[in-house]
């Protein structure tokens, strides 16, 4: 994860969702060529979940993964998928010996300016080597315009004076963007989550999006100002994703992918 927001991630509110997290995962890998020789680096890697399967796929590489979170990194050094953990901001990580793949599963869009970062990953790749990238792309989805609308009537200094510009482009973007380095699959996938009824009668939406895209918003809120925060989200939220007759909700989420073989 990055370290954008400062304070820690919550490995337990983020791995709630595991499963529905490790799908895309998944999704990205399965894509992913055979590889010439190098290490194979999770870049972003959290809490862990997405080692096993690149343990599975790599059995003979040395898997590294780079997270700037200690609660994360913890709780993926108790998984004992990986070689070797590094904590560092993904920012500015750079490998020591050029890899075969770098994997990054809904991690970049944390990070600014993806026609110059794209590229610049896939220049610390070996010849051949692979680009592996899954962000999420729900940023114009009710999910998160009502947190910028929320944010809008509660605490306008967090949007900040810059016209909001989502972080993530179009799969057609990236194409675009990295085409000229090699060959380049892109694709955007829309998953819809059954997401169960919450113990505390919460909206199972706002239990999704708390431990990733409503932290930046909650992130120098009082006690108080978050918990009407929180509280305001949720009617928005209670009209978007209506409940099902047991208390669930149907929540659709796009995510953009692409893999880049390097030339």
């Amino acid at each position: 994860m990055s370290a954008t927001p400062k304070s820690d991630w919550n490995p337990g509110a983020y791995d709630r969702f595991r499963g529905l997290r490790l799908r895309p995962a998944q999704d990205l890998l399965a894509p992913v060529p055979d590889l010439p020789a190098g290490d194979v680096i999770d870049l972003g890697c959290g809490s862990g979940a997405a080692g096993p399967l690149l343990r599975v796929r790599f059995p003979d590489r040395r898997l590294i993964g780079v997270d700037a979170s200690p609660a994360m990194l913890a709780k993926a050094e108790a998984g004992a998928a990986h070689d070797q953990l590094i904590a560092a901001d993904i920012a500015g990580w750079r490998p020591e010996t050029p890899p075969a793949l770098i994997f990054s599963n809904a991690v970049l869009h944390w990070l600014d300016n993806h026609p110059r970062l794209m590229p610049d990953l896939a220049a610390l790749l070996v010849p051949g080597g692979v680009l592996a990238v899954q962000m999420p792309g729900n940023y114009l989805a009710p999910s998160h315009l009502l947190l910028r609308a929320t944010a809008a009537r509660l605490c306008p200094e967090v949007l900040g004076q810059t016209p909001y510009v989502p972080p993530v482009a179009g799969a057609e973007d990236y194409l675009a963007m990295l085409s000229n380095l090699g060959e380049v699959d892109a694709w955007v996938t829309c998953y819809t989550h059954h997401l169960a009824p919450l113990a505390d009668g919460g909206h199972p939406v706002r239990a999704f999006t708390e431990s990733t895209a409503m932290r930046p918003f909650l992130h120098n809120l009082s006690d108080d100002h978050a918990r009407a925060f929180v509280a305001d989200y949720e009617e928005g939220l209670a009209l978007a994703y209506p409940r099902r007759v047991d208390g669930s909700v149907l929540f659709a989420f796009r995510r953009v992918f692409f893999v880049l073989t390097r030339a």
